[in-house]
């Protein structure tokens, strides 16, 4: 079985004792001391990961607040860069930089030096079309490496880099991408997604008409497209070039603080949060993240030839988070395709056949996908060997004990079967929980520290993370809303177009000023482990990936015979997310299938099939306050459990007669459990 003998975070540490004098008894020692002392613990980080700059910084943290911290003021990074620094040892050692497969059984693999030549020749093409600094890149692409390139491209000469998945719908790209006004798109006609091929031609024409500010279009050609599609340039001729210049081609150097990309999330009203980060931040972030996820250079001989995947639509921080794994030196390892193979044949064991034929190392997903395959009684000893998978990450949802009990043995039995192993073996669980908001995670993992299932190790090092009871007073052993109290590198620079930072204030600070607020409900025990318990807020979780309520309002009363509608996500410590839907319909129109399937298309066109409801509901009224705001939190504590008393004001309410029927609901669905 591959190992790594020696964890990545007590090499970490072995080097603060060797270069700092620094030694910690216990690992709260540690974070203790990174959370306190923040321009001692992120030098180190810097440091340790053998960070330079043309340039030196003037301060590590040189304004220290929330929001508008200053980092590492003079210091100049690039994160392709780090990327491309690890070509020639990679490369010696004779591993590849990606490999990847599909759906039809498609694996490629990347050299090291072939990643380096396509990056800077789309770098240049790029610039061909008049791509500047600073200036907006959209795509629309799935988790190819082509996907990956097109970043590393444009960030290596300064644009500011935005994606979508190919299986969000025409107004929810459009949602997005006008806020950031792109100047070139990079786009795919066509993907096989779910076991069937999908022409995205006429998705592409309507995106080109509704984008006035894209002046150039750049074509990654699909054999599933329909039709040819006029662009300005296309993807083989992007990185065919192999001259002197691509060979002299190096990224530019860029101010810390310079945006790398643009991520959205969705809050419960709006449109959504389009979140710039910066270079230098995400890089440091991902550095002390990398501590604990244990994933290190594949050509370093502590770790043996790491093979990182983490199964990922484009549209998740964890696509970004995949990534990173070449800034660490490791062989990323991409799956483009629906998990089960087919939406109409599920297939739960496909990914796990497809991290045997690649000898995959590290193994992560959302938690919902491990759900999946325990229902479907997945057997992982009859899917290859998959003895070189040595850690199982999960993120997106809170992941249950039962699961976790479930893919733990499924491991030990796979492993004995396949090389003998004792059934007593473990595998390591790196349970990890943040957010698309500061690209990165607030508790995970730590190889060194005991496990308890359905809990995640610690909180990571440098993230000053508390549970807060509602009196702002933090607290152990008791759940508590989830805050950062110090600020971090990776937080957002800011929200694009967000005058006078209003959205980003009333975002994450609203509730304690200069304290974050995430959203989120975290339980900190006297051993240090977490467990998040689902949001804290309205915001829509589901496999992972966030939507606002709004978005989906939008979508569902745009239909003539709805009047007014509510959701609400039931995610509750690791239980699979439930999503009900209430719907008010016109006088005379009832709530049969022919309407259900019409509420659920107007899901699926405007923002993807991960966000149709469980069930649909036909109600007289959706509680509002007196305001007119939705009751969407209430609701759901409510159908979570928590008496009505204790969750609304009927004073408060415009109209508390509808109660009842919601009352009702939860006591039907408590008697159910």
């Amino acid at each position: 079985m591959t190992v790594l003998n020696i964890p990545q975070i007590r090499l970490y540490q072995t080097w603060l004792r060797d270069t700092r004098g620094l030694s910690f008894d216990a690992y709260d020692a540690l974070w203790r001391w990174s959370t306190t002392e923040l321009d001692a613990f992120w030098q180190s980080i810097w440091d340790y990961a053998g960070m330079h700059s043309p340039t030196p910084h003037s301060a590590v943290l040189a304004v220290n607040r929330m929001p508008g911290a200053v980092w590492f003021p003079g210091a100049q990074v690039n994160y392709a860069r780090e990327v491309l620094r690890h070509v020639d040892a990679a490369h010696a050692a004779g591993l590849p930089a990606i490999v990847s497969d599909n759906e039809r059984g498609e694996a490629r693999e990347l050299s090291w030096p072939e990643l380096k030549r396509q990056v800077a020749s789309v770098a240049l093409a790029l610039r061909s079309l008049g791509v500047q600094r600073g200036d907006r890149v959209a795509a629309y692409l799935p988790n190819v490496p082509e996907t990956m390139i097109a970043f590393l491209a444009c960030s290596s000469i300064g644009a500011v880099w935005s994606v979508c998945a190919p299986d969000m719908g025409t107004p929810a790209v459009l949602d997005r991408f006008r806020q950031i006004e792109p100047k070139v798109l990079i786009a795919t006609d066509g993907v096989h997604y779910g076991g069937k091929p999908i022409d995205r031609t006429a998705v592409l024409q309507e995106l080109r008409d509704a984008l006035p500010t894209v002046q150039k279009l750049l074509l990654v050609d699909s054999p599933h497209a329909a039709g040819a599609m006029q662009a300005d340039a296309h993807w083989p001729d992007a990185i065919a070039r192999d001259d002197a210049e691509v060979a002299a081609f190096e990224p530019e150097w860029l101010p810390f603080d310079h945006p790398i990309w643009i991520l959205y999330s969705s809050g419960t009203t709006g449109l959504p949060k389009p979140i710039v980060h910066g270079q230098g931040g995400v890089i440091m972030t991902m550095y002390a993240c990398a501590l604990h996820n244990d994933i290190g250079a594949s050509y370093h001989a502590n770790s043996f030839g790491e093979r990182y995947h983490w199964y990922s639509s484009t549209g998740w921080v964890m696509w970004n988070s995949q990534m990173a794994g070449l800034c660490l030196g490791a062989t990323i390892v991409l799956y483009d395709g629906h998990p089960a193979g087919s939406k109409d044949k599920p297939d739960w064991g496909v990914l796990w056949r497809f991290a045997a034929k690649h000898r995959v190392t590290f193994f992560g997903a959302g938690a919902a996908y491990f759900t999946h395959c325990m229902k479907a009684g997945v057997t992982a000893a009859d899917c290859g060997d998959l003895s070189c998978v040595r850690a199982l990450g999960s993120t997106g949802s809170p992941l249950s004990e039962e699961v976790q009990r479930w893919g733990s043995a499924q491991f030990r039995q796979a492993r004995a079967a396949t090389h003998g192993a004792s059934e007593k073996e473990t595998i390591w669980w790196c349970n990890i929980s943040g957010g698309t908001d500061f690209c990165g995670a607030f508790v995970g993992g730590n190889r060194e520290l005991p496990e308890v299932p359905g809990q995640m190790q610690c909180r990571q090092v440098g993230h000053a993370v508390e549970a807060w009871n509602e009196e702002g007073q933090p607290v152990i052993g008791e759940v508590g809303e989830l805050v950062c109290i110090q600020p971090l590198p990776a937080m957002p620079l800011y929200l694009w177009g967000d005058t006078g930072n209003a959205r980003y204030l009333s975002s994450y600070f609203d509730t304690w000023p200069g304290v974050w607020r995430h959203g989120d409900w975290l339980k900190v025990g006297e051993d240090g482990g977490c467990i998040i318990y689902g949001r804290s807020d309205a915001t829509i979780n589901r496999q992972g990936l966030r939507m606002g309520t709004s978005e989906i309002y939008s979508a569902v009363e745009a239909l003539p015979e709805v009047l007014d509608s509510m959701v609400v996500d039931l995610e509750y410590l690791g239980r699979e997310s439930y999503m009900p839907l209430f719907v008010v319909l016109r006088p005379g129109v009832a709530l049969d299938d022919a309407m259900r399937g019409r509420i659920n298309d107007a899901i699926k066109t405007s923002l993807s099939p991960r966000f149709l409801p469980n069930e649909i509901f036909q109600v007289a009224e959706i509680p509002r306050t007196l305001s007119g705001k939705k009751q969407e939190l209430p609701i759901k504590k409510l159908l979570l459990g928590q008496p009505i008393e204790k969750v609304l004001n009927r004073e408060a309410m415009a109209n508390p007669g509808c109660l009842d029927w919601y009352v009702g609901l939860a006591q039907r669905r408590a008697a159910a459990a």
